[in-house]
């Protein structure tokens, strides 16, 4: 078995640097180096003969926060596709996400303008939440959305190329009353649903990015399951938030701003030259093992980021 890696290199000012050499890259699994197999560069911008563009999603959640917090979005996002005269720069597609499902536009489209208009118009789908429900609401919010990322996963997993997945919003609870985990069965289940959506994500080839308004809440609690789970028994569901799920994959949880138009083309920015380095993995001793991965930059102030690690299977 052969694992693949989209691996994003930047500069001292956070630019993506083109035209690099196999020789520029380490690939260390488990701190230990790693045999590169094959190494190609691709220009996200205009794709190459084994890749399209790099896709641009920008995933709407009206789900886990109040209504007003989600107009606030909309007219961002609607913002941002508006920019240079509805001229995007990537094939974009835009998803809403709201207590009626998930609502995808057909294809990925460079027409801004277009995509405002369908936004527009699928916003009487979007209501408020409802925040009576206590506990029940949270771990349905969570379960929804969680099968919303598997969902989205499994489909760009049939397409080919690099996605860069821009979730809007403070992203799903993080259940972290002990009452949500009361059993090892329990944390088994949620452990092997970690291990199944790495490998989706991965295989599909996304880099997730969050971005969300202020709402007044606080966003560091998720800081404290950044640790990788190794097994079971120390699973968590806060192991299970969204930007931990991005940070995973390679990608960044941008501070709060209501300026959301800003932080989308900030995420945006990061899409340039990448780099596609396949690696065989080493034996694993039991199933569902966690490998640490890290790529290490030959040259002054490049710094890569790319998938956290993967779980070996026999």
């Amino acid at each position: 078995m052969r694992l693949s890696l989209d691996v994003v290199v930047t500069d001292r000012a956070g630019k993506p640097v083109a035209e690099l050499e196999p020789t520029n890259f380490t690939l260390l699994d488990n701190d230990q180096p790693r045999k590169i197999l094959s190494f190609r560069r691709t220009d996200g911008a205009v794709g190459s003969r084994f890749d399209p563009p790099v896709e641009v999603i920008l995933l709407l959640d009206a789900v886990n926060l109040p209504y007003e917090a989600v107009t606030l979005q909309r007219l961002e996002v609607e913002k941002f596709l508006r920019l240079n005269n509805g001229q995007l720069a990537f094939p974009t597609s835009v998803f809403l996400f709201s207590n009626q499902g998930l609502h995808v536009q057909p294809t990925p489209s460079k027409d801004g303008n277009a995509l405002a208009k369908m936004l527009d118009a699928s916003t009487g789908t979007v209501r408020a939440r409802d925040i009576t429900g206590g506990v029940y609401s949270l771990a349905e919010q969570f379960q929804d959305s969680f099968r919303t990322m598997q969902g989205i996963a499994e489909n760009e997993a049939r397409k080919p190329g690099r996605k860069v997945l821009v979730w809007i919003g403070p992203g799903w609870p993080l259940l972290t009353e002990r009452f949500f985990i009361q059993s090892n069965e329990s944390r088994q289940n949620y452990f092997h649903q970690l291990v199944a959506l790495t490998k989706q994500l991965r295989e599909a080839r996304i880099t997730i990015y969050n971005v969300a308004p202020i709402v007044g809440v606080t966003r560091e609690l998720y800081k404290g399951y950044v640790k990788p789970v190794t097994e079971a028994r120390r699973m968590e569901i806060g192991n299970l938030a969204l930007e931990v799920l991005a940070l995973e994959t390679g990608g960044r949880v941008l501070a709060p701003a209501n300026d959301l138009a800003g932080l989308i083309l900030q995420c945006q920015s990061e899409i340039g030259p990448y780099y596609t380095l396949t690696f065989e993995p080493p034996q694993p001793a039991e199933a569902d093992e966690f490998h640490s991965l890290r790529v290490q930059m030959s040259g002054d102030g490049l710094t890569a980021r790319t998938d956290t690690g993967y779980y070996n299977e026999p």
